[in-house]
């Protein structure tokens, strides 16, 4: 038997093994995202490109759950860690599937390029509904659950997670490729790092992959700082470029001169798979001498580390079995609209929700968002079986008459090519006559905000202008608000936007809800249930008063530095309830909350813990250290336990250095922050004092 085919040996002794028995010319061919086949060693071609942000993404129908942050919005790390156990199931069961089938190509492999942990520090980025949020706490715990759930915890890995962008990584879209953020390291350490340190020391992420901008002047995939905090960190994975990341450094960052020395620069900082192109240069560099055998061998044996870490060259594995009726099961569906259901965030209800069915004979559904599947995606996204728009929701959940009307364009002044502007207010107001409420479907989809190059139209960066909706839906809301018939607003985006309700009696932030979002909405529109999502995002009311989005300082930026202009807060989410936290204790590592839910009916809500920290380098307000969901009846009160840990007291130094600085601290409990916003809006904290 080959020694790397010995399943008793450790996989590193393995990855040896098998690198040393090919030649260097195969080794450099196997750190390309679409390696080759080794035929003599029976080497199966590998292509290492895939997705799995919120479902399997890319390879047909698979399973879909909200975006990312809509997943964040739940502060619910037990279902996430559940998506990507289902992700992870999935993408086993097709690539089972395609291996029979002797189908190797992109998208069918077992790395699957998530989570994205990156810091949503600017509402404006576009891709930052790819991610977890704007706080490194939230952040580090939604996706070390993920991490666990696809890799799993059996013998082998049941698929390999990977996190990206490292490190400091959040736009502008349109110049990332020669884009340099400049940071401090203390703004580094205190919130670029944390949640890329907390996925490799504590969830053993199998993965990481670089980003396309420079990092105070070095390329962040052959960063040396970076990857300095890789291997203090343990990291023993395999490391990857953004695709064609590599080629900027010679094309737009100019930090090299030819293909071949970008190949050298990335692959001696610790680049071990390149996707793109630039690797194939890798012998060019060997022979000018730029790097040498070893430099090669090494990124090898990481890579084949991998790839026998996932059993691909065992003769069986747990997860052989695994089948292709695994895809898009019912179990799977229910997971998805239970994942929907917690992430909805209502922001405002003058009384209006829950709709009575009893008393409703007519609803008018008007939108460019209602009958929207693209409303549902979000990007990074697979094709469901089946879809349940917002419009599908409220018609299977509703028995008297719906009206729809499309309203407008979701950008466009006009719907039709050949018609005036404004071509559909006329029937969404008529539309709104005819109805005894109307549930209003605006916002965005992923070709507005999105991946610079994406979107293929005006908004071509993929960034946001600013938090407004696009005219044509403002003038709509405006039409339909006329009326004055009872309205909600739901707005499907999955960042902040400034929707201007006026006389709306209610306001639902939906995200990007998955395949069965329509009918999580319809279910709390009617108060099926009762909605608990909260926001992992501050809602600002105006980018003019943000720091200008190019600068990477947190000044002015998150929950955490911000000193005005809040809309709605992070952490913020009504429900039909009314759970108050009436006191916390804190004791060995422990906060011990009482919570009462003093409102008419069940309800869950999620109980948060800040914690306050007066010393000289804390950040200047609150900062997350806790949160758990609850379920309380009407009347019904709980002492919830949570941990808060060490790490949580600790404050950055202006050096980068993280300890503990201050002696007395304030632990905050409630479900929202202790800030004047959330008190204005009627919501209060029990505290504590703390002393060290």
């Amino acid at each position: 038997m080959k020694k790397y085919l010995d399943t008793s040996l450790s996989a590193q002794e393995r990855a040896e093994a098998l690198t040393d028995e090919l030649t260097v010319e195969e080794q450099a061919a196997q750190l390309r995202y679409d390696a080759p086949a080794v035929e003599r060693l029976g080497i199966p071609a590998y292509n290492w490109w895939n997705e799995g942000l919120h479902g399997l993404a890319r390879s047909g129908i698979a399973t879909m759950f909200p975006q990312a942050i809509g997943l964040a919005a739940m502060f619910d790390t037990g279902l996430v860690g559940k998506a990507a156990e289902i992700t992870a199931g999935e993408t086993r069961a097709k690539f089972n599937a395609y291996r029979e089938e002797g189908d190797t190509d992109i998208y069918k492999g077992l790395t699957l390029w998530a989570p994205n942990i990156n810091i949503f520090r600017d509402p404006r980025w576009g891709r930052g509904h790819e991610t977890y949020g704007e706080d490194p706490f939230l952040t580090s715990e939604c996706g070390k659950a993920f991490v666990r759930g696809i890799q799993g915890s059996g013998k082998v890995l049941k698929a390999a997670a990977c996190a990206k962008h490292f490190a400091v990584h959040s736009g502008p879209e349109a110049d990332r490729h020669s884009f340099d953020a400049q940071i401090s390291r203390k703004e580094m350490e205190e919130t670029y790092l944390p949640a890329f340190e907390a996925l490799v020391r504590e969830a053993g992420v199998e993965g990481v992959m670089g980003a396309y901008n420079r990092v105070n002047g070095e390329p962040a995939c052959a960063n040396g700082f970076l990857m300095s905090k890789l291997a203090e960190w343990g990291f023993d994975g395999y490391f990857v470029s953004d695709c064609w990341a590599i080629q900027d450094f010679h094309a737009n960052h100019h930090v090299t001169a030819t293909p071949a020395e970008s190949a050298a620069m990335a692959i001696k900082a610790g680049c071990d798979v390149n996707c793109g192109c630039t690797y194939m240069n890798l012998l060019t560099a060997l022979d000018e001498g730029l790097i040498t055998k070893e430099d090669i061998r090494n990124a090898c044996v990481h890579v084949m580390r991998t790839r026998i870490r996932l059993g691909m060259f065992d003769e069986r594995t747990e997860y052989d079995d695994i089948p292709y009726t695994a895809v898009c099961t019912e179990e799977s569906r229910r997971a998805s609209l239970e994942c929907a259901r917690r992430s909805i965030v209502m922001l405002k209800n003058d009384g209006l929700l829950p709709l009575d069915r009893e008393k409703l004979k007519t609803i008018a559904v008007i939108g460019p968002n209602a009958d929207s599947r693209a409303a549902l995606e979000g990007n990074y996204n697979g094709r469901a079986d089946r879809y349940v728009t917002f419009l599908d929701g409220i018609r299977d959940s509703f028995p008297g008459r719906v009206i729809f009307a499309e309203g407008c364009h979701l950008y466009k002044d006009k719907v039709s090519v050949l018609a005036q502007p404004g071509d559909r207010y006329a029937e969404a107001t008529a539309a709104a006559k005819c109805a005894d409420a109307v549930v209003l479907c605006v916002g965005l989809d992923a070709t507005i905000e999105g991946e610079e190059g994406d979107t293929g139209n005006e908004f071509s960066s993929g960034d946001k202008r600013d938090l407004e909706l696009p005219e044509s839906q403002r003038l709509l809301i405006e039409k339909i608000l006329a009326v004055g018939k009872p309205t909600v607003i739901v707005t499907a985006a999955g960042s902040a936007v400034n929707v201007h309700t006026g006389n709306a009696g209610a306001l639902l932030h939906a995200w990007y809800p998955g395949s069965e979002g329509g009918k999580a909405l319809a279910e709390i529109l009617f108060g099926d249930i009762s909605p608990s999502g909260k926001l992992p995002v501050t809602f600002y009311e105006s980018a003019e008063k943000l720091p200008d989005f190019r600068d990477y300082s947190m000044k002015n930026r998150t929950y955490r530095f911000a000193q005005d202009n809040v809309l709605y807060p992070f952490g913020f989410g009504l429900t039909y309830g009314n759970v108050k936290c009436t006191s916390v204790s804190f004791e060995s590592g422990t906060a011990r909350v009482t919570a009462e839910n003093s409102g008419s009916r069940a309800s869950e809500d999620v109980i948060q813990l800040y914690l306050k920290d007066t010393s000289e380098y804390a950040v200047p307000n609150v900062s997350l250290c806790g949160f758990k969901r609850v379920s309380l009846a009407a009347g019904e009160s709980a002492v919830i336990e949570i941990p808060v840990s060490e790490r949580s007291f600790t404050a950055v130094g202006s050096d980068g250095e993280r300890k503990i600085f201050g002696k007395r601290f304030t632990l905050y409990a409630g479900t929202s922050q202790p800030d004047t916003v959330s008190r204005s809006l009627g919501f209060e904290c029990a505290s504590t004092e703390i002393e060290l």
